[in-house]
């Protein structure tokens, strides 16, 4: 029986180690589990033609948005493990979201593999005009002169945003009031016209209303400054030391894809990643790229949502 079966299994072998080494023969395809015109749609979208080139097979976008995000992400999970289909990957699918949802389907660090990462956005801690602080000191003085009165916005109960407040609350000892809305866009409308005093929220989204003088910027969450407001000092450099809670996207495969693919595809993003124009159309945008090599940025990603657990669990965040 065994003589029967060794045979098989090296013809498998050879198989396998065949297709990891034509690879890619077809188009690939990279699921945005966001509706289109997102911010990680357009990341999605600025990497296609360079990554295409860089593969020598064309790289199709398909978004398969739901659930916050969660739908495409399974679909990811459960396709063939050939390289053929990927995830565009963010917080919200791989660290954060995870970290808060209570029925989820898959396990982000079991079910899939980083191949690499694109880039990442700091959060903004912004006030409306009307609040009386135009530094984080005065801020923080604010807050602890009024514990749990001071109201700060995120974009919902669960998001990166709300548990970036869950952090700052804790590394600072702070006690804020938490205003969760149904998106950023609400938020920062009331926050515009001063109903909420603070928020949280992905500069993308921000420096806009930051640049015009319609918010006031008090602090980035990222541990290095943003080009894009280099005036504006980290958390970490304001008193909250060792802050961090930058979101991220990068490409993310099933779990199962061989190491030769995965090691293709990574060395085909970091190329992709290198070209100028790349680079260039993501600093418009407001977010850094991230260079990374495969191994390091697998441990990023298990580090980020070990943090997010932690601090959902302090926090007792759950989204049903």
């Amino acid at each position: 029986m065994l003589k029967r079966i060794l045979p098989l299994l090296c013809m498998g072998s050879f198989w396998i180690a065949g297709l990891a080494q034509d690879f890619p023969t077809r188009p690939v395809r990279i699921v945005v589990p966001w509706p289109p015109s997102g911010n990680v749609d357009i990341t999605a979208r600025t990497l296609a033609p360079a990554f295409s080139e860089a593969l020598g097979q064309q790289v199709i976008v398909e978004n398969r948005a739901g659930a916050g995000g969660t739908i495409g992400t399974a679909a990811v999970v459960r396709s063939p493990a050939d390289g053929y289909t990927l995830l565009l990957g963010s917080s919200g699918t791989v660290t954060s979201g995870p970290a808060v949802f209570r029925n989820l389907s898959y396990d982000p660090l079991r079910d899939l593999v980083a191949v690499g990462p694109i880039q990442s956005v700091p959060i903004v801690l912004t006030v409306a005009p009307k609040t009386l602080a135009s530094t984080f000191q005065e801020f923080f003085s604010l807050v602890k002169a009024k514990p749990g009165q001071v109201s700060i916005a995120s974009a919902g109960n669960g998001s990166s945003n709300h548990l970036a407040i869950e952090l700052l609350m804790r590394q600072a000892n702070l006690k804020l009031l938490h205003v969760p809305y149904k998106g950023s866009g609400p938020a920062l409308a009331d926050l515009i016209g001063s109903q909420v005093e603070s928020m949280m929220d992905q500069l993308t989204a921000s420096i806009g209303h930051i640049r015009e003088g319609r918010i006031k910027a008090l602090a980035i969450s990222s541990l290095r400054r943003s080009a894009l407001l280099p005036d504006v000092p980290t958390l970490d450099e304001a008193g909250v030391k060792g802050y961090e809670a930058s979101t991220f996207t990068g490409i993310f495969a099933p779990a199962a894809v061989p190491g030769s693919i995965i090691d293709k595809l990574s060395a085909a993003l970091r190329k992709a990643l290198a070209v100028e124009s790349v680079r260039e159309r993501y600093r418009g945008m407001g977010v850094d790229v991230m260079d990374m090599g495969q191994a390091e940025f697998a441990a990023y990603v298990r580090a980020d949502y070990e943090k997010w657990q932690r601090v959902a669990r302090e926090g007792n965040i759950v989204v049903e």
